[in-house]
């Protein structure tokens, strides 16, 4: 089913990629939460993304607006659970179709994998995949590809390294 998503993602993505207008950045804006909403398998409208880069990697954290929303909810967690695999074997396809070109940090987190661990977690009103390693090169592709979504989604996260709020 997966799979399935991220053809037809992909060819809707070479169609919204010949009408997008570059020019604006509101249009790149609209651009990535349509192809988002058709690669993630729920509505960006729907959910909460938040980006957080902690001393040991980070996370990447999606919940539904509304508490009572369950079926947006279901979606996240499948939808992370299987973004945790998929990272998890250096595949960065999801990704890549949503911002339509590969995101800062891919290329040496594909090659270090082994050193990077990807974990699906839930969490009240979604999940989050918890993204953790010791090597700092790794560490670095982290940062790098957390702090892309972060000014690609415009979601307003830091930039800088925090603790995990359930680390503390």
């Amino acid at each position: 089913m997966l799979c399935k998503r991220i053809v037809a993602a992909l060819a809707a993505t070479l169609g919204l990629c010949a009408q997008q207008d570059t020019s604006t950045h509101q249009d790149h804006s609209n651009t990535v939460s349509q192809r988002g909403d058709q690669v993630m398998g729920f509505s960006h409208e729907k959910t909460t993304h938040h980006f957080r880069l902690f001393p040991d990697g980070g996370a990447i954290e999606v919940t539904a607006n509304d508490p009572g929303d369950a079926e947006s909810r279901a979606q996240i967690r499948t939808h992370l659970s299987h973004i945790a695999g998929m990272f998890a074997s250096g595949d960065f396809d999801a990704p890549m179709l949503i911002h339509s070109r590969v995101p800062p940090g891919v290329p040496v987190l594909k090659r270090l994998k082994t050193e990077v661990a990807y974990t699906f977690e839930e969490m009240d009103g979604g999940g989050r995949v918890r993204i953790r390693t010791g090597n700092r090169k790794a560490l670095a592709a982290v940062y790098q590809f957390l702090r892309f979504q972060i000014a690609d989604h415009q979601t307003g996260d830091a930039t800088g390294i925090t603790q995990p709020a359930d680390e503390k």
